[in-house]
């Protein structure tokens, strides 16, 4: 069996099972070592097992709940103390699927400090190694609900916009810097994601599902062709481009000294005499 070169380490978090677990494989066939974090140890275990015995490349394992502060802190230090890795995937979040006035508040709050908070937690622990060295990639799994919140849950829709903004904004701060961001924005995916959301992936139209094998290795050949947003379902890239450029071409004038004309309002000027 040959050995790919190695690529350093990757950090996936959420690895054990779905999206991150495929990552997991696909990175360490890329001849990246792998460290996987996730809370169910049994999993990660038999995950890299698996994946040493398929790739031959070092698979470490780290038991974490990135709710837990103590659990966060660990992954942050090792991500700023570790030089050899060379990517972090975020992966791990949560998602729901009830509307805002079905859903309690306190799973909703847990959701935000996961999806957001643990994300950008672990991202500036990352970053700053990555500029120092010139090199390195980050990988966050956002949502298409980023940009189409109206389809499940406003509040998991809006962290997964935040996931989105967060991703562009690093991109035009480090990409001057070696360092490469890609949001990635998954449709409907085949995972444990929605019985833990509360619907069954069995209960969607099975013309909407992506399996997670196939989400992953179109994120990839995304990140190959350099872009900063993938949208594996997406069939017409050029639609999120004029998407894209609309707002970029708004962002010019969206601060102005005066209110729009359309809203009539504007200050009485007098002169004194």
């Amino acid at each position: 069996m040959s050995t790919p070169q190695n690529k350093g380490r990757a950090l996936i978090t959420g690895a054990s099972s779905g999206i991150g677990a495929v990552y997991a494989d696909r990175l360490a066939r890329r001849g990246h070592d792998l460290v996987l974090v996730a809370r169910r140890r049994d999993r990660l275990a038999a995950l890299a097992q698996r994946l040493r015995a398929a790739t031959d490349r070092s698979i470490e394992t780290i038991a974490a709940d990135l709710d837990d502060k103590a659990d966060l802190a660990t992954i942050e230090e090792r991500l700023r103390g570790d030089a050899g890795i060379t990517v972090l995937v975020n992966n791990a979040g949560v998602g729901a699927t009830a509307p805002l006035l079905g859903s309690d508040v306190e799973a909703m709050d847990a959701l935000i400090r996961l999806n957001v908070g643990a994300l950008t937690r672990l991202t500036y622990a990352a970053a700053p190694g990555f500029a120092a060295r010139g090199a390195g990639t980050i990988i966050n799994i956002a949502s298409i609900v980023a940009i189409s919140p109206e389809t499940l849950n406003g509040v998991y829709g809006a962290s997964k916009a935040f996931v989105l903004a967060f991703s562009q904004s690093l991109h035009h701060e480090l990409a001057g810097k070696g360092v490469r961001i890609q949001a990635v924005l998954p449709g409907a995916t085949a995972t444990e994601f929605w019985d833990v959301a509360g619907l069954p992936v069995h209960n969607l139209p099975a013309e909407i599902v992506m399996s997670a094998e196939d989400l992953v290795d179109a994120a990839l050949a995304g990140l190959d062709q350099g872009e900063i947003v993938t949208i594996p379902s997406l069939p017409d890239k050029t639609e999120w481009d004029v998407y894209e450029a609309a707002r970029r071409t708004m962002a010019g004038r969206l601060s102005n000294a005066k209110p729009a004309a359309r809203y009539g309002v504007g200050r009485l000027v007098t002169t004194g005499d």
